[in-house]
C-alpha cells in the first residue's frame, strides 16, 4: 500500500542517515579531506602536496581511517566517498 511503502521509505531514510552520520563521526577532519582526494582518484603524493604534508602521513591518515570504517581496498574507499556524499558532483 502506499502509506506503507512511504513509512517504509521513512525508516530507511532515518537509518541511512544516522548511520551516515555515525560513520562521519569516525573520522577526523583531516582523514576525510584526505578520503576525499582518494576518492577522486589523486595519488598520495598529489595529496600530500595539496595538503602540504609528507606522503607518509598521508598514507597513515588513509590507513587510519580505512580501519576505522571497516574499508578493505581503494575501491571500497570510493564508495563510500560517494555514498556519504563526499564526493564533489562536477568531479
Amino acid at each position: 500500500s502506499p502509506e506503507l511503502n512511504s513509512i517504509t521509505f521513512a525508516a530507511t531514510t532515518e537509518t541511512a542517515s544516522s548511520s551516515h552520520l555515525a560513520a562521519l563521526k569516525l573520522i577526523s577532519p583531516r582523514e576525510r579531506e584526505v578520503i576525499q582526494f582518494a576518492a577522486q582518484g589523486l595519488t598520495n603524493r598529489e595529496i600530500a602536496d595539496k595538503l602540504f604534508l609528507s606522503i607518509k602521513t598521508v598514507e597513515s591518515y588513509r590507513a587510519r581511517s580505512m580501519t576505522k570504517l571497516g574499508l578493505k581496498t581503494r575501491a571500497d574507499l570510493v564508495k563510500f566517498a560517494v555514498h556519504h556524499g563526499m564526493m564533489p558532483l562536477d568531479s
